[in-house]
C-alpha cells in the first residue's frame, strides 16, 4: 500500500512544499488522463480514419455531460472531506466518503441510462451528420454503459487525494492509462473493433482503476475508509456536496451547450472536416487545461484544510503561488501551439485537409491562452473555500457571458474563422473578470469568515 500522508501537515508544512507534494501527483494524474484521451484520438485517427475523428468530436458535448454529473459529486465530496479533516472531524470525512460513493452510483445509473435510451436524437442535436453518426453512436454506447465504473473511479479517487493520499491517487490514473494504452491498440487493430474498441478499452482500464481505489477504502488502515452503514445517505452532507459541486457541474453543462453551438456552426460553415479540426484543437488545449486542473486539485486540500483551520495567510499564499504556476502552464501551451501548429496537428491524422484546418484554427484559438491558467485557478479557489455562488459565476462567465455572444455573432460574418476568433476574446474577458472579482472580494471581506 502506498504510504499515507498525514493530512495534518497541511496546516504546518511550507506552502511551496505542500503544493509540490499534492499538485505534482495530481498534475501527473491529470496529464496522464489527458494523454489517454489524446492517445485514443491518435489510435482512432490512424486506425479508423479522419471521419472517425469528426465522429469523436461530436461526442464531446455528451462527454462533457458525463463529466458534469460526475464532478457534481466528486468535486463537492473531495472539498467537504478536506474541510472536515481541517476541522479535525474524521468521522465527518468518513460520512462524506460513503455519501460520495452512493451519489456517484445513483447519478451514473440515472444519467447513463437516460442518455443511452435517447442516444441517436441527442447526437443528431449535437451536430452529427449521417456520416459521423455511426462513429459517435458506437463510441458513446460503450461509454454510457460504463458510467457506474467511471463515476466510482473518479469520485473516490478525488476523495482519496483529498484525504491524504495524493501519490496513490496519481498511481490510480497511471494504472488506468497504462492499461488503456496497452488494451486500445489490441481492441482497435488486432480485434478490428474500430472506435467501439477504443471506448471498450477506456471502460476496461477504468474498471482496473476502480478496483484499486475500492480496495484502498476497504482497508481499515486508510486514514478515511468505509465503515458499516456507509451507504446511508445524509441530507446535510448531500446538500453540501451539491452546493460545492454545482460550480464545476455548471461549467461542464455550459461547456456542453457551447460545444453544441460550435459543432453546429462548424458544420454549417466548414462541414465534417471543420468539426474534426475542432476535435484536434480541443484535445490539444485540454491537455494544458487538465494540467492546470491537476494543479487546482493539489491546491484544493491545502486551501480547504487551512480555511477550515482559519489559517488565512496560508490560504492566500497558496492562491498566489497557484495563479503564477497556472499562468506558466498555459503560457507554455500558447508557445507550442503558436510555433508548431502543423506538427502537433499531424500527430492525430494523415489527412492534409484536416491538418491544415486544425493548424489554422489552433493559432487563433490560443492567442489569449496564457490568461486561461490564472482564470481557472481563481475560480477553483472560490470553490475550495465553499463560496459556491462566486465560483459558479466565474465558471460560467467565459462560456455564457463572453463566448456565447461571440459564437452567435462572429461566424455569420467570418465563417469558421469567426468560431476560432470567439475563443481568445472570451478567454481575455473572463480573465479580467476573475481578477476584478478576486480583488474586490479580498478588499471587502478581509479575513474570510468561517462558514462551512
Amino acid at each position: 500500500m502506498a504510504q499515507q500522508t498525514d493530512p495534518r501537515i497541511l496546516g504546518t508544512e511550507k506552502i511551496g512544499n505542500l503544493l509540490l507534494q499534492y499538485s505534482i501527483p495530481a498534475i501527473i494524474g491529470m496529464t496522464i488522463t489527458s494523454l489517454y484521451n489524446i492517445i485514443d484520438s491518435i489510435f482512432i485517427g490512424h486506425g479508423v480514419g479522419a471521419m472517425a475523428i469528426s465522429g469523436l468530436a461530436i461526442t464531446f458535448p455528451l462527454m462533457n455531460l458525463v463529466v458534469a454529473f460526475c464532478v457534481l459529486i466528486s468535486a463537492g465530496g473531495s472539498t467537504i472531506s478536506s474541510i472536515r479533516l481541517g476541522q479535525k472531524d474524521v468521522k465527518g470525512a468518513t460520512d462524506v466518503l460513503g455519501n460520495t460513493l452512493m451519489l456517484c452510483l445513483t447519478n451514473a445509473v440515472i444519467f447513463g441510462g437516460l442518455a443511452f435510451l435517447f442516444l441517436d436524437p441527442i447526437l443528431l442535436f449535437f451536430g452529427a451528420s449521417q456520416d459521423t453518426l455511426p462513429y459517435a453512436r458506437d463510441f458513446m454506447q460503450v461509454i454510457l454503459l460504463g458510467t457506474p465504473i467511471t463515476y466510482t473511479m473518479i469520485g473516490l479517487n478525488n476523495v482519496m487525494r483529498a484525504t491524504g493520499y495524493p501519490k496513490k491517487a496519481m498511481l490510480t490514473s497511471m494504472v488506468t492509462v497504462v492499461a488503456n494504452v496497452i488494451i486500445a491498440p489490441i481492441f482497435i487493430f488486432y480485434f478490428n473493433w474500430g472506435i467501439r474498441g477504443a471506448a471498450m478499452a477506456t471502460v476496461v482500464s477504468q474498471f482496473i482503476g476502480m478496483v484499486w481505489i475500492v480496495n484502498h477504502f476497504r482497508n481499515k488502515e486508510s486514514f478515511v475508509h468505509f465503515v458499516p452503514g456507509f451507504w446511508k445517505m445524509k441530507k446535510r452532507i448531500i446538500a453540501s456536496i451539491f452546493s460545492i459541486g454545482m460550480s464545476p457541474f455548471a461549467m461542464n453543462v455550459t461547456a456542453c451547450a457551447i460545444v453544441i453551438l460550435i459543432n453546429n456552426s462548424l458544420s454549417t460553415y466548414g462541414g465534417d472536416m471543420a468539426i474534426g479540426a475542432y476535435g484536434i484543437i480541443n484535445r490539444l488545449l485540454m491537455l494544458y487545461v487538465m494540467i492546470v486542473m491537476g494543479l487546482t486539485m493539489g491546491m484544493q486540500p491545502i486551501i480547504g484544510y487551512n480555511y477550515g483551520a482559519l489559517k488565512m495567510d496560508r490560504v492566500k499564499q497558496t492562491l498566489r503561488l497557484g495563479v503564477i504556476v497556472g499562468g506558466i502552464i498555459t503560457s507554455s501551451g500558447f508557445l507550442i501551439c503558436e510555433l508548431f501548429p502543423h506538427t502537433v496537428s499531424a500527430i492525430f491524422t494523415n489527412s492534409d485537409e484536416l491538418i491544415d484546418m486544425a493548424s489554422a484554427g489552433l493559432r487563433i484559438c490560443t492567442l489569449a491562452f496564457p490568461f486561461v491558467g490564472a482564470q481557472i485557478v481563481i475560480s477553483s479557489f472560490f470553490q475550495s473555500i465553499g463560496k459556491a455562488k462566486i465560483s459558479i459565476f466565474l465558471s460560467l462567465s467565459r462560456q455564457l457571458v463572453y463566448l456565447l455572444p461571440g459564437l452567435i455573432l462572429l461566424p455569420a460574418h467570418y465563417g469558421v474563422t469567426g468560431v476560432w476568433i470567439s475563443m481568445p476574446i472570451s478567454d481575455s474577458l473572463a480573465f479580467i473578470t476573475a481578477v476584478i472579482i478576486l480583488v474586490i472580494y479580498i478588499k471587502r471581506v478581509g479575513p474570510i469568515a468561517h462558514s462551512i
